[in-house]
């Protein structure tokens, strides 16, 4: 499925072992999701808790399969980093989109979307609708 267009996914987080933690957990719900690129950008180049712009956009290139990336974050500076990345314009690969979504639920909703070879539009959809799910 190499030559495949595919949405591939990143996920930036604070902590590096949090963001391999979800990719892991949405790799496997997805069925493996083997044909879905998924990153984890997590943590500092230094392996301290943080955002490192370097990073997200080393992970965006790694997944990047032709149908764009949606990129998932956790907290406040990771935001800021990837909209300052989306800014800069040539950092990250073209038709990046930060998505709106809760990190864990939504990572998980975006990797089986993708896995079903939806496009970025309704990946993107998928994982915002995840502030839907309800608990109780």
């Amino acid at each position: 499925m190499s030559d495949e267009k595919v949405v591939g996914i990143v996920l930036v987080s604070h902590s590096a072992e949090v963001a391999a933690s979800v990719a892991e957990l949405a790799k496997g719900l997805a069925g493996g999701g083997a044909a879905v690129p998924v990153a984890p950008a997590g943590g500092t180049e230094g392996g301290g808790l943080g955002t490192s712009a370097e990073l997200v956009a080393a992970a965006a290139a790694s997944v990047d399969r032709g149908a764009g990336v949606a990129v998932l974050t956790d907290l406040g500076s990771a935001v800021l980093t990837v909209k300052a990345l989306l800014a800069e314009g040539d950092e990250l690969p073209d038709g990046t989109r930060l998505i709106d979504a809760p990190f864990v639920e939504g990572a998980v909703a975006a990797v089986v979307t993708a896995a079903t070879g939806a496009g970025l539009d309704a990946v993107a959809a998928a994982a915002a609708d995840a502030y839907t799910y309800r608990k109780v």
